[in-house]
């Protein structure tokens, strides 16, 4: 069984919502989508709380509406 991903790059996360990449960008920094985190020096992003934006619910994590 293949694995399910926790975190995601960019360019996955931008595929996991049928978006391109530079459309998923413009909606993180116009604060619709959550920022990445950290890990190490690597940004990722959470697929749970892309997962809870997209049903409508609450997220942390600096998110702007």
């Amino acid at each position: 069984m293949k694995p399910e991903p926790i975190f995601a790059s960019e360019a996955s996360a931008a595929r996991l919502l049928d978006m391109k990449p530079a459309e998923f960008r413009a909606q993180v920094q116009a604060g619709n989508l959550p920022r990445p985190v950290l890990i190490g020096p690597i940004e990722r992003f959470d697929v749970d709380e892309l997962c809870r934006v997209v049903r409508g619910d609450p997220v942390g994590g600096g998110m702007e509406w």
